[in-house]
């Protein structure tokens, strides 16, 4: 199966090729042109064969005895999650962990840009100083249209989480990254990661257990 013309990968492969992207802007900072399966898998925290399975969605590639090129692999790992350029972000929830995430200076880097952030109570007192635009949810298909804008991050109280959502896939929306506690339902062609703090820290709690 191929989705616009990609093959269709699973879910914890594109985490994983994430994380091997990391540790080659790491090797590439450092100087290193070349790596070799073994050091990226143990620098990844993966199984060597677990990485080699993973990078056949790009072919063959890669030298016997030398490894990788950092930059080719790296580029072709930008190239296939769409991070090579710029991505526009809309957030929705200007509360506490909103502000937070809006104060985050790392998403450009990573190769995203919050071109509007969207809250239903704008007069409320923040702390922080924020740079991004602050506009009201009124103009929320205004700012998806103007900046095709297919991604969104949604940082808002539970009761809201699904009307929020149901308005952004209605726009255009097909990637959300939804830190409301709330497991939404979307159409088939939107893709929802949530992220659930609560949850997570309850998994690192059963771990500390003596």
């Amino acid at each position: 199966m191929k989705k616009h013309g990609r093959p269709e990968i699973p879910r914890k492969t594109i985490y994983r090729l994430s994380i091997y992207l990391r540790c080659l802007q790491r090797l590439r900072q450092n100087g290193l042109e070349t790596v070799s399966s073994e050091a990226l898998a143990r620098a990844a925290g993966v199984k060597p064969t677990q990485l080699r399975k993973d990078l056949t969605y790009f072919g063959q590639f890669g030298t016997r005895g030398l490894g990788y090129e950092v930059d080719q692999l790296a580029k072709m790992i930008t190239d296939l999650l769409g991070t090579n350029h710029l991505q526009p972000v809309v957030l929705i929830g200007v509360g506490s962990l909103g502000t937070a995430l809006l104060r985050y200076r790392g998403f450009e880097q990573e190769g995203f840009e919050i071109v509007g952030a969207f809250d239903a109570e704008l007069r409320r007192h923040r702390d922080a100083d924020l740079k991004v635009p602050l506009f009201p949810m009124e103009r929320l298909a205004e700012i998806i249209s103007k900046h095709r804008v297919k991604m969104a991050i949604v940082s808002v109280p539970a009761a809201a989480g699904q009307a929020v959502i149901n308005e952004l896939t209605a726009l255009g929306i097909v990637g959300i990254l939804n830190f409301a506690p709330v497991v939404p339902v979307v159409p088939d062609h939107v893709t929802v990661n949530n992220v659930n703090l609560a949850i997570e820290l309850e998994n690192l709690s059963y771990f500390i257990q003596e």
